[in-house]
C-alpha cells in the first residue's frame, strides 16, 4: 500500500474500503436478507440513524446483560445464605484488629524469651550499676582523680564536669533497664492466651487461604455487602429492570424510525429496480420488498425479503427459488447501478457478469455499466463485443508463451488495434470488412 508492505489482512481490509469486486459468484449475496436490508439501508441514507440505534442497541444488550448477571449473582448468593452468615459469624465473634496479628508474634517472641531478655538486663545492670567493678563506681573514681588534677593543672578543670554529665547518662540508661526489668513478667496464663489467639489467627487464615488480618478483615466485610445485597435484592433487580426497559424503549424509539424509512424507500427501490431490470429481458418481472416485523436485533426490528416473479401468473418467491443464474446476474447488475452513487467507493469491477446473455440485452447491460460509470470507476471484464465497446478504454488480457513457461500479459489497445478486436469478438477467428464495419459502428467511428 503506498509502496509500503503490509500483511495480507491489511490489505484485504484496505480494498474492502476501495474496490467493490462484482463476480457471478457474488450473485449469491441477492439472496442473503443481510445484503437485502443493506441495499435498502443504503438508499434510504439510513447510515447515521442505523449508527446512533445500534449504540442504543448495545446499551439496551449492556443493561439486560448486567440485569442477568444480577440475577445470577442474588441467587447464587441467596443459596449461600447460611454458609455465608456462618462465616460472617465467625469472624465477627473474633473482633480482628488491623496490624494484631504482628503485635501479638512480638509479644509472644518477648514471652518466650523472658528468661533470656531478663538475665541480659540483669547482665547490663551489673556492669553498669551492681557489679563490684560497676561503671557508675569506676566513672566516679576517676572523677574524683580528674577534680584533683584541675586544681593543678589549668586545662584540666573540665574533665570533672565531663565526666559527672557520663556518669548521670549512665544513670539514666541503668534506671531505663530496671524499668524494663520491672515491667517484664513471665506469666504464662498471658502467654497461653496469646498462643490461643494467635491459633485462632492462623486457623482461619488457613481456611480462607489468606496470610494477613487485613485479609480476613476485608473477607468479613464482603460477607456483610454480600447479605446486604441479598436484604436489597429486590430494590436491586427492580432498578436493573427500569434501567433495562428504558434502554429497550430508546432502542425501539430509533428502530422505528429505521422501519419508517424502510417501508417507504422499499416502495421506491421495487419501482426502481423494475424499471431498470426490465429492459434487460425481464419484461414480466414483479417485484416485492417484504418488511416484517421481529424482535430487536443489531440492524433493527425488521425481517427482509427480496421477492420475484419473472414470468405471468408466478407467484411471488424469494430470488433463490425462481431465478436462472444469468436472471440473478442481471438483477444484481440493475440493483449495483440503482445504488452506485451511494456506495462511496471509488471503482467496481465486473468480473464477467453478462455471461449467458447477448444481442440487445448485452448492448443495454454494457449501457448501464456505463451508466455506472458516471459516479465510480468501472473496469468490466467481458467476452461481448457489446460490452467492451462502451468502455472509454479497452484493455487486452492474453497469454504469451516462451521457452520455459506462459505469461498472463495485458496491455491498451489503440483505436486501430480496438476496431480489430471487437472484430474478432464479433465474427471469431476470421477478421474480414464487415466485421471491422460493425465493430465500428459499436464504436461509433465512421
Amino acid at each position: 500500500i503506498n509502496d509500503s508492505p503490509v500483511t495480507l489482512d491489511l490489505l484485504s481490509h484496505v480494498a474492502m474500503q476501495l474496490v467493490d469486486i462484482h463476480s457471478q459468484h457474488q450473485n449469491q449475496l441477492l439472496t442473503s436478507p443481510e445484503f437485502q436490508l443493506r441495499v435498502i439501508d443504503s438508499m434510504a441514507g439510513n447510515d447515521t440513524l442505523l449508527s446512533d440505534y445500534r449504540k442504543r442497541y448495545a446499551a439496551f444488550r449492556s443493561a439486560v446483560k448486567r440485569l442477568h448477571e444480577a440475577k445470577r449473582k442474588i441467587e447464587q448468593n441467596r443459596s449461600d445464605e447460611d454458609f455465608t452468615r456462618f462465616q460472617l459469624e465467625q469472624l465477627d465473634a473474633m473482633n480482628l484488629v488491623a496490624d494484631e496479628q504482628e503485635q501479638l508474634e512480638h509479644e509472644r517472641e518477648i514471652l518466650s524469651n523472658m528468661t533470656n531478655i531478663k538475665s541480659t538486663i540483669n547482665g547490663a545492670l551489673d556492669a553498669l550499676l551492681n557489679g563490684n567493678s560497676n561503671a557508675l563506681s569506676l566513672l566516679s573514681e576517676a572523677g574524683d582523680y580528674c577534680e584533683a588534677l584541675g586544681r593543678i593543672l589549668e586545662n584540666a578543670d573540665s574533665l570533672s564536669e565531663r565526666l559527672q554529665s557520663a556518669r548521670i547518662e549512665i544513670q539514666d540508661i541503668a534506671d531505663t533497664l530496671s524499668a524494663f526489668d520491672s515491667d517484664l513478667n513471665a506469666d504464662p496464663a498471658e502467654l497461653d492466651a496469646i498462643e490461643e489467639r494467635l491459633n485462632d489467627i492462623y486457623a482461619l487464615q488457613h481456611k480462607h487461604h489468606v496470610s494477613t488480618v487485613g485479609q480476613l478483615i476485608e473477607l468479613r466485610e464482603s460477607f456483610r455487602a454480600r447479605l446486604d445485597e441479598l436484604e436489597n435484592s429486590s430494590f436491586t433487580i427492580e432498578e436493573l429492570e427500569k434501567e433495562a426497559r428504558r434502554a429497550k424503549s430508546l432502542a425501539k424509539e430509533l428502530a422505528a424510525q429505521l422501519s419508517k424509512r424502510r417501508t417507504e424507500e422499499a416502495a421506491r427501490f421495487e419501482a426502481d429496480l423494475r424499471e431498470r431490470a426490465m429492459p434487460l429481458g425481464m419484461k414480466n418481472l414483479q417485484i416485492k420488498v417484504e418488511l416484517t416485523p421481529t424482535e430487536l436485533s443489531l440492524t433493527g426490528a425488521d425481517s427482509i425479503r427480496f421477492l420475484f416473479a419473472f414470468n405471468k401468473n408466478q407467484p411471488l418467491m424469494p430470488v433463490g427459488g425462481t431465478a436462472s443464474g444469468g436472471e440473478i446476474s442481471r438483477l444484481m447488475l440493475s440493483i449495483k447501478a440503482i445504488i452506485a452513487d451511494k456506495m462511496q467507493l471509488p471503482s467496481i469491477i465486473f468480473d464477467e457478469v453478462d455471461t449467458g446473455v447477448s444481442g440487445d440485452v448485452a448492448n443495454r447491460m454494457g449501457a448501464m455499466m456505463q451508466s455506472i460509470a458516471a459516479n465510480i470507476q468501472v473496469m468490466a471484464i467481458t467476452h461481448l463485443p457489446q460490452v467492451a465497446a462502451k468502455g472509454n478504454a479497452h484493455f487486452k488480457v492474453y497469454k504469451q508463451d516462451d521457452e520455459h513457461s506462459t505469461h498472463t500479459r495485458i496491455r491498451r489497445l489503440s483505436t486501430d488495434e480496438r476496431i480489430d478486436e471487437l472484430a474478432v469478438m464479433l465474427s471469431g477467428s476470421t477478421v474480414n470488412d464487415a466485421a471491422r464495419a460493425n465493430a465500428k459502428s459499436l464504436l461509433n467511428i465512421k
